[in-house]
Parts: C-alpha cells; structure tokens; sequence
C-alpha cells in the first residue's frame, strides 16, 4: 500500500509539473522595456517612464483627465475552458487591473490607495469558445497619475499561428507638399498593416492603401508596410521614396525670418504707449491690437485708437496712417488684430458672418492695411458636442469664421496677410482631446482652432501660437511640456511642423505646416505674461528647430532652417524691457 501511495504522488507530482510547464506568461511588454509596445492607451494618456519603476527599468505611467481615466490594455490569444492568473504591480490612488472579453464573468481588482508598489491579484476561467481576452489597467477620474509594471497573465497559451507574408507592391502615388500616398498588394491572412516613414511605424491601415500626412514640404522620405495579424507582424517591405511638392503658399512679401509683434494700439498698460513711428525697423509685422466687436455676437468689429485721456503722447490719426504708410515703404505690414483678452468674437449667425467682412474692411481700407491677425481667445471659439471631424466642421462659429476669412482674402487678392494667434488649448491641446470627446464630458474649446487652421492651410500667412499663459501640454513624445525653458517652445513648434493625430486617432491626422508659415510665439518680458524664456533659451529654442542642436531631451521630427521667425507680446513690453526680445532676434537672424 505504501508503495502504491508512493507511486500515486510520484504521478501526481508529474502531472502537476507537466501542466504548470504548459503555462506561459502571455502579457506581452508586461514590464514597459520596450515602451507602449503592445500596449494602447486611451486619449494617449500612457507613456513609460524609467522612474518610479518596480522591475527592471521602465514601468507605464498613465494619467486621466477630463473624462477619461487613462485605460491601457491588450488582447492576448488564449485557450477556451482554461484557467488564468492575471497579476500585475501598482502605485497611486485608485488603480485598477482586470480582463475583459472572458466569456464567463469579466474580473477586475483595485486598490484605493498605494504610496508604494501593491501586487493586485485575480484570476478567471474562459468561456468555452473564447480565444481572446483584454487584460488593462486604468486610474479614475480626476485621481492624478497612476504607475503598473511587470503585468502578468499565467496560463495555457492559445493557438496565435503564423505572422503574415511580408507585403508585396509598395507604389507611391500622388504627392503634394505635405502627404504622400501609398498603396501596396494585399497579403493573404493580414487584419491591418503599419505603414513607416524613415524606419518609424507613423500610422496603420485597416486596407491595401494609405495617406501619410503631416510632411515637410521639399523633403525625401522613405516608406515601408508591414502586414500584421493575431500572430504577430511580418518583415518590412522593400522601402519606396517619394519626395514630397515644394507647395505654394500666399505671396507674403515676407523676409526669409520675420520679427512680428504687437502694438498696444487703442489701450495704454504699465508699459505705456509707443507711437508707430517709433517701432524699430526690426520689426517685419506689426499688429494693431486690438479691433473689437460691439458685443460678442453682433460680428461688427470697430479700432478705437487710444484717447489722449488714457495715451497722452498718443498720435494723430492723420500722423498714424502716414507711420503706416512709412513702414509699408521700408518693407513692412501693418495688420488689424481683432480680438484678444477681452474681444470675444461669436459669429454665431451668416448676417454676423456678414457684418464681420464688412466692418473688418472698412478697418482694412481706413487705414490701408495689409491685413489681418485672428487673435480669438476665451469662449469666442467652442465645438457643438456632434462636431467631431476638424476636416468636416458644423459649428456655427467655427464654420462662419472660416468663410469670412476666405471672403476678405478673394477680396484682397494674394497679397493678403492672414495670420493667426491661437493658444495652445486650441490647437496642440487637440493631439489628447478634441471637441467634447467621444463621451462627452470635455471642454468643447479643445483643438476648435484645428478646423480654422485647416481650411484657411494655404491661405494662411503665419500661425505664431501663444506658447504663453498656457498649463502643461503633452507633446508628441507622449510627455507633459511645462512653459519657461526653449523645451516647451520645441516640442510645441515640433507639433505643427510635423502634424499630429487628433484626439490620438492615427487615422485623423493635422497636417504639417510649412515651416515659413510658423513664428513662435513669446512674452517680451516677465510683465508681459506666464512663460517667459530669457534669450539664451529663446536662442536654444531657435538652434535646435533650425540647425537641430542644443535640442535638450525632445526629439524633433525635422530641421526647418526656413522657420520664418518669432512673435512677442508685445512691441511696448519689449520697448519697456530695453529690446531684450528684439536684440535677440537681430543677434540671430541678423
């Protein structure tokens, strides 16, 4: 019996091994060592971070905002009627872990609180025909950021079969001077492909063609496609260049790097009033700031100089338009800026769209301006909640504002100076959150300049977004960018030079900009707003876009020696701090 008994565990002790050997760890990147790979995280809230870390050296760090609380999953292949132990490490408040797709009853665990790493533990049987499960993790609402590392999922692997053949065919087809199109043979057995530009994966397709946005213009690139499945994805295709057009933007009548800023036109401040016969000629492009409407929706747009009252040295109105006259002769523009802190402008209806053309006309002709600056800000921009597509928008404001801007420009002719000072909420904000979102709940001012920018592309003279007065924004290295270092002006200049996927949908790109449309926007001094960078960062900033050196930890995407220049606010701030901003934009462009 002894023997028996002994023979009896010795079989059992052999079955156990046996089955334990046949479990494997299916969560693949389960540690973050190679970044997101595998992984997905909502509104692109994760991004892997080498410090706190629990195993090895990086570790998943995801933050929820507005209405989404930063979930990161994938779908591994598993066997049916099999059991799981789904394990994984966690710190921050309320962190959760759990699979989804099990076909019997779906499992999460969490925990409230964890200062340190906590191991979260559960586990789950599959349904009988289940071959796929979702294992996450994800925070909750307004919470702060949360950290996972070395995720687990033990047990029986599933049948993943073969990657597919590596696609065959890849063509360049049409081209213009910010996409090229691809198209390529289909691959039997492949659910998606991964299309890559100079060696690295920038979108994917559910089909046997692409478009690849967001380019420089006169510039060479390589592509390659891989086929993907269940299994894995293939090798990468024989690459293909295509260059892409030199485009053709409006004749701006601009030099080749400009130095634009603001005159404090119709308001005096504590840096006091500068007449516009005193502007350096350093200055390219001068905006009058500001022209205003009667009330934020009448559309009706009036410049009320400065009274004597307020602006005791202020000029006349006939010594005002012979200054513009002189600076139009030495080269310059002098544009209306409409807008501005205190200007909000809501075109909400066709007869304020109207009104807007007019009136901003009759500014234009008065004083023989050479055009116009958006400087919208506030509420004066805001999405309708069923306004999702930038490229396609139903906004009232939004869709009223772009064709008056489209009004004036054929009515002024190429010459028209059209140019732009959103803040980065309305524009690179756009890359995590557009509109209201996808379950509502977000501000419906995220990226609603993305449409205006869009459709005005090849109108538009300059976009100098106001990389001041701004919170952290999240650039496209996944990283959070905090103002008062040439790091902030990198990575949000790097954004539009490059393009981005809205709201993070890879299919749903912002297209580049030319790199002679894009001025940088910067406080004069530290009394002219949040954000001020002293000038040797100014000079960094300018080095690394132009030259891509002195670039710091952000990693552009290009070098645009044709970067056109910088914006201040403002001309009186700056004349106030001694031309500190000026004096640096002439020590580097000369």
């Amino acid at each position: 019996m002894l023997t028996v008994a002994a023979l009896a565990v010795s079989g059992f002790t052999a079955l156990s091994s046996a089955a334990r050997a046949a479990d494997a760890d299916l969560a693949k990147n389960g540690g973050f060592e190679a970044g997101l790979d595998s992984w997905s995280c909502t509104a692109n809230s994760g991004t892997a971070v080498k410090s706190p870390v629990h195993g090895g050296s990086s570790a998943l760090q995801a933050t929820p905002a507005g209405n989404d609380y930063a979930q990161c999953a994938q779908t591994v292949t598993v066997q049916p009627n099999s059991q799981y132990a789904l394990a994984g490490y966690v710190r921050g408040s309320y962190v959760y872990l759990g699979a989804s797709g099990t076909g019997t009853t779906d499992v999460s665990t969490w925990t409230q609180s964890a200062p340190d790493w906590q191991q979260l533990t559960t586990s789950f049987r599959t349904g009988p025909s289940t071959t796929k499960v979702t294992i996450y993790t994800h925070g909750w609402y307004a919470t702060g950021a949360y950290y996972a590392d070395d995720i687990s999922l033990i047990g029986p692997a599933g049948t993943v079969g073969q990657p597919p053949a590596t696609p065959t065919g890849l063509a360049a087809g049409s081209v213009t001077s910010s996409s090229v199109a691809l198209s390529w043979s289909a691959v039997t057995g492949a659910t998606s492909y991964a299309i890559y530009r100079d060696g690295a994966k920038v979108q994917t397709a559910s089909g046997t063609s692409a478009t690849v946005s967001g380019l420089s213009a006169a510039t060479a690139y390589s592509f390659q496609v891989t086929a993907v499945n269940d299994a894995g994805e293939s090798a990468k295709s024989t690459a293909v260049t295509a260059t892409t057009s030199t485009g053709s933007g409006p004749t701006s009548g601009l030099p080749t790097h400009a130095l634009v800023g603001y005159l404090h036109a119709s308001f005096a401040n504590g840096s006091g009033y500068t007449r516009l016969a005193d502007v350096p000629d350093s200055w390219d492009v001068i905006d009058l700031a500001f022209g205003e409407p009667t009330s934020a929706t009448s559309g009706d747009i009036r410049f009320n100089r400065c009274p004597v009252s307020e602006c005791a040295n202020v000029e006349s109105d006939a010594d005002f338009k012979a200054a513009i006259k002189a600076k139009q002769a030495a080269g310059k523009k002098v544009l209306i800026s409409i807008g501005g802190a205190n200007g909000q402008v809501q075109l909400t209806t066709t007869a304020a769209r109207d009104t807007f053309v007019s009136s901003v006309s009759n500014i234009i002709d008065t004083y023989g301006l050479d055009g116009l600056d958006i400087d919208f800000e506030g509420h004066s921009l805001s999405l309708d909640a069923s306004d999702t597509n930038f490229k396609s928008p139903t906004t009232p404001v939004v869709v009223n504002l772009i064709a008056a801007l489209k009004t004036l420009k054929a009515r002024y002719g190429s010459k028209f100076v059209l140019s732009m000072a959103p803040e980065t909420f309305f524009v690179q904000m756009g890359y995590q959150f557009y509109g209201t979102g996808k379950f509502g709940g977000q501000d419906p001012r995220c990226g609603a300049y993305l449409p205006v920018i869009y459709a005005l592309r090849d109108d538009l003279t300059l976009l100098h977004v106001q990389d001041y007065n701004s919170g952290p924004i999240m650039g496209l290295d996944n990283q959070y960018h905090t103002m008062g270092g040439a790091d902030f002006h990198i990575a949000m200049t790097d954004m539009l030079l490059t393009g981005f996927p809205v709201a993070g949908d890879t299919t749903n790109m912002f297209p580049a900009l030319r790199p002679d449309q894009i001025a940088i926007g910067m406080p004069a001094s530290v009394n002219a707003g949040n954000g001020y960078v002293a000038p040797a960062e100014v000079t960094k900033t300018l080095d690394c876009l132009t030259k891509k050196v002195s670039c710091g930890s952000y990693a552009t995407h290009g070098t645009w020696p044709t970067l056109r220049g910088l914006m201040t606010w403002s001309i009186n701030w700056d004349r106030y701090s001694n031309w500190e901003f000026q004096k640096t934009f002439d020590g580097y462009f000369g």
